[in-house]
């Protein structure tokens, strides 16, 4: 088994939390990196998009990373991580999807003009216009939180909440005037109790 992409990607992160909460052993190549650069032939050959994570077993070869996380889970039978259920599981992909599209889409623009100061993203009416954008959506996290008193979806940890708490981590990260979410605070908290998240979630890297 192998990873491919480097690790300060939020979504090839997504994959190495998702790996250590299961125990798994494999291969991990920094793809995007100088190095190894994500225009390589080889690499297009494996993804044609040119984005990270790329992850193979064997044959399999899977792209997107909440549908690699959710392989991941299922293949070492993680029924705590995504239930088999389908309701139980559909509410788990609720929250996945939803980090994966509104939620990304809300930071992008902040993101990466205040932490990775890409000249791209200068523009201050759309850097205030996306931290309150950010600042929206996660009041439906603070919402939610406030209702479990623990996980995004209850008493368990789940895979949502490894890609929840990374979105988490880069607002704590982002630098700007944000407003005070006590729910979604003691859930970072809570969070950076498992091992695998101070690995790679808070550890460092936004």
């Amino acid at each position: 088994m192998k990873l491919l992409g480097r690790a300060a990607s939020i979504n090839v992160r997504k994959v190495l939390w998702t790996a250590a909460e299961i125990g798994l052993v494999f291969e991990h190549e920094p793809w995007g990196s100088e190095a190894l650069p994500l225009s390589d032939p080889a690499f297009r050959a494996l993804n044609p998009l040119g984005l990270v994570p790329v992850w193979v077993d064997g044959a399999t070869v899977l792209r997107e990373s909440n549908t690699i996380c959710r392989y991941l889970a299922a293949q070492a039978g993680r029924t705590d991580l995504l239930p088999t259920s389908p309701a139980a599981r559909a509410a788990v992909e609720q929250w996945m999807d939803w980090q994966a599209t509104e939620l990304n889409n809300a930071w992008r623009y902040a993101f990466m003009a205040l932490v990775r100061r890409h000249p791209a993203y200068a523009d201050e009416a759309q850097v205030l216009a996306s931290l309150a954008e950010w600042a929206r959506q996660l009041g439906v996290l603070e919402a939610q939180l406030a209702h479990t008193g623990a996980f995004v979806t209850g008493p368990v940890f789940t895979l949502a909440d490894v890609v929840l708490g990374l979105s988490v981590h880069r607002w704590f990260s982002t630098p700007g005037d944000k407003p005070a979410l006590p729910a979604v605070a003691a859930y970072y908290e809570r969070l950076t109790e498992r091992p695998a998240f101070r690995a790679h979630g808070r550890n460092g890297q936004p």
